[in-house]
């Protein structure tokens, strides 16, 4: 119980860094959105880790997917917008 949380911690904080970077950065909104929906589901994967050893540490992640779930439905029309 909990042996991956550091693993999907460590994985999803490298996917919000890396989002940033081609959305912002490079560009590139199709890439941007496809990685925010791999970077949604392991903060989802790393909210149900975290509730096996405490759940005020899960609960206390779901103010973070509630923000990246606005902004990958924000990212969508952006997408759509500027084919």
């Amino acid at each position: 119980m909990g042996r991956n949380c550091s693993g999907l911690f460590g994985i999803q904080l490298f996917l919000n860094v890396l989002w940033s970077v081609i959305f912002f950065g490079l560009h590139e909104l199709l890439s941007g959105f496809v990685e925010i929906i791999f970077l949604w589901f392991f903060i989802a994967a790393t909210i149900v880790e975290f509730r096996e050893i405490d759940r005020s540490a899960g609960y206390l992640l779901l103010a973070y997917i509630a923000w990246v779930t606005a902004a990958t439905l924000l990212n969508l029309p952006i997408v759509r917008l500027n084919p």
